[in-house]
């Protein structure tokens, strides 16, 4: 199966954004101070879509590349968990805004997703390479 680097950029990339073009509309829309500009909870979901595209993508891989793509599938679990640790602190800070530092966390999550797309970009990159896979 080949794969096609347009079709991920639309079924990835533009899906894992929607949570943060919705909440750009809302925030626009709403009055000052109502919704916040970024939340935890959409960088969040933005990795999740990425991991989980990753997964998919993977399982299409030839089977002499299977230890590669196997290793690639055992990170994405990894970050996969570590974006559930974050959704969850994230939402916990909603619901109580001095149980979390919102700055550190921001920080954090905002390198966790910077760390996923880099591995993302990787992973592309190898898979538009084809049978060098």
């Amino acid at each position: 199966m080949r794969f096609s680097l347009s079709k991920w950029l639309a079924y990835t990339f533009l899906v894992g954004l929607m949570p943060f073009l919705t909440r750009a509309l809302l925030w626009t829309i709403t009055s000052p101070g109502r919704v916040i500009p970024v939340a935890v909870s959409d960088v969040a979901a933005f990795g999740f879509v990425l991991h989980i595209s990753m997964i998919n993508e993977l399982e299409h891989v030839p089977a002499k590349h299977r230890e590669w793509s196997t290793r690639q599938n055992a990170m994405s679990l990894v970050f996969i968990a570590l974006y559930d640790v974050v959704y969850t602190v994230g939402m916990l800070g909603e619901k109580d805004k001095a149980l979390i530092d919102v700055p550190l966390m921001s920080v954090s999550c905002l390198t966790l997703v910077l760390l996923s797309m880099v591995v993302s970009a990787s992973v592309v990159s190898r898979l538009t390479q084809g049978s060098s896979c």
